[in-house]
C-alpha cells in the first residue's frame, strides 16, 4: 500500500475494490449502509461522514476507544451508541485496510 490518499472516499473506494474480491462480499442494497461492504449480506464496514466505521466485538471496541483509535459509532448523533461498531479517528489506508479485515473476519465468523 503506501500511497497517499487524499481523502475518505478515495480511501474508502480502495477498500471496495481489495473486498469485493473476496469470497462472499458484497456492496449492494437501500438505504442503511446501501454502500457497505457485506459479507453474506451482514455489514462489517462502512464510510459514514468521511470516517471508516466497522463491527467488531465489543471489548476489541472497548479497547480501540480506550487507545483512542476511535470512537463507538452513534448512527443517529443522538447519544445511542452502538457497543460493537467502531468510527476510526484517522483516514489512513493501511489502518483501514486492517480494521476492515478485521471486522470482516468478526462478522464471517457470526
Amino acid at each position: 500500500m503506501g500511497d497517499t490518499i487524499n481523502t475518505s472516499e478515495e480511501c474508502y473506494a480502495k477498500l471496495v475494490q481489495t473486498f469485493l474480491s473476496q469470497p462472499n462480499v458484497t456492496q449492494e442494497g437501500q438505504g442503511f449502509g446501501s454502500s457497505a461492504l457485506k459479507v453474506r449480506g451482514k455489514i462489517f464496514a462502512m464510510l459514514v461522514r468521511g470516517r471508516l466505521v466497522v463491527k467488531l466485538s465489543q471489548q476489541r471496541v472497548d479497547a480501540l476507544i480506550a487507545s483512542e483509535v476511535g470512537e463507538r459509532y452513534d448512527p443517529r448523533r443522538d447519544g445511542r451508541l452502538m457497543k460493537e461498531w467502531l468510527s476510526l479517528a484517522s483516514i489512513s489506508e493501511e489502518d483501514w485496510l486492517s480494521y476492515a479485515r478485521e471486522a470482516l473476519e468478526f462478522v464471517a465468523s457470526k
